[in-house]
């Protein structure tokens, strides 16, 4: 069962819901049905693996999943009627994989290399960049026109470890979300510098970082509900167009790596996000970039979609 967190008001503490696409079925609500009690400020994370309710959910949910479809329907919301809210709204750590799918390498003019003469290249965004599903990515007037999309499955992280390894590490992963890590291509802060070695790393890595550059969402599919994350099919269309098309088999590091070497060097705790790079298909190997009155689809099959306009 996929979980989302949405309210009716900006001003509204989330509710946490089961994500059926177009409804959304109140958790709450649902285990009035079954049950006389159920905790109201519990969050997204508390119900994943790793969470002090996910136990007891998980022996609840064969029980809601037992109450006949037309009793939820009767209960449940219109996702149009709701805002969604992304799954996890103050994570501790956004990191993102770079290079991790050998075709968008290639595609950027860059040279695949074999997972064992490698490693993974891990960069951060701040939280500034993280907005809901359907809230507007926005164009940064210092740098306009070469704004990008990069349809990413993100990795939720439901227990605190470190120096875990590889065979053990989808242990500790409480489940997984759509992340869009919009990108700005031809990002130049002061034109008129004088140029430095590394200036074109930071101008690549501030690129990353313009508000609301971290769509995600719309809802998360608990890890004991995902048996293969690297079996997921991932889609992308910007006005209706497919731009990226892949699987999550064809990441360089699979899900289990990246957890893995990140955790050799940095403590991931409770709902640290790391979004694992980007297949072939992005806008900049095509010369497309995002503007105004755009809509973005970002699709993984078992997930759901995140769909943000463009303004």
């Amino acid at each position: 069962m996929r979980l989302c967190g949405y309210r009716f008001d900006a001003d509204d503490d989330a509710m946490i819901g089961l994500f059926e696409d177009d409804h959304i079925v109140p958790v709450v609500i649902a285990m009035m049905l079954i049950r006389k009690s159920w905790p109201t400020k519990a969050q997204v994370l508390d119900y994943l693996p790793g969470g002090y309710l996910h136990e007891d959910w998980r022996r609840l949910r064969r029980k809601i999943a037992a109450v006949p479809k037309e009793q939820l329907r009767s209960i449940s919301v219109p996702v149009s009627d709701a805002q969604l809210v992304a799954p996890i709204t103050n994570p501790s750590k956004i990191l993102l994989l770079a290079g991790n799918y050998s075709k968008h390498i290639e595609e950027g003019g860059g040279k695949a290399e074999e997972r064992a003469k490698t490693f993974p290249y891990v960069f951060m965004k701040p939280i500034t960049t993280l907005i809901n599903p359907g809230d507007s990515i926005r164009i940064p007037a210092a740098s306009p026109d070469h704004i990008d999309w990069e349809l990413e499955l993100g990795v939720i992280i439901g227990r605190q470890c470190r120096n875990v390894s590889e065979a053990e590490a989808l242990k500790y992963v409480a489940g997984y979300t759509v992340v869009n890590d919009i990108s700005d291509r031809v990002f130049r802060p002061n034109p008129g510098r004088n140029q430095r070695p590394k200036d074109s790393f930071f101008d690549w890595q501030h690129g990353k970082w313009h508000d609301t550059f971290c769509p995600m969402g719309p809802c998360v599919l608990p890890a004991d509900d995902c048996p293969d994350p690297q079996a997921l099919k991932m889609t992308l269309k910007v006005n209706g167009q497919i731009e990226q098309a892949a699987s999550t088999a064809d990441m360089v590091f699979p899900v289990a790596a990246v957890v893995s070497f990140v955790s050799s060097f940095v403590t991931l705790n409770p709902g640290d996000i790391i979004s694992t790079g980007t297949p072939d298909g992005v806008g900049h190997a095509k010369g497309k970039y995002l503007k105004r009155g755009d809509v973005v689809e970002a699709a993984i099959d078992g997930i759901g979609m995140l769909r943000n306009p463009v303004e």
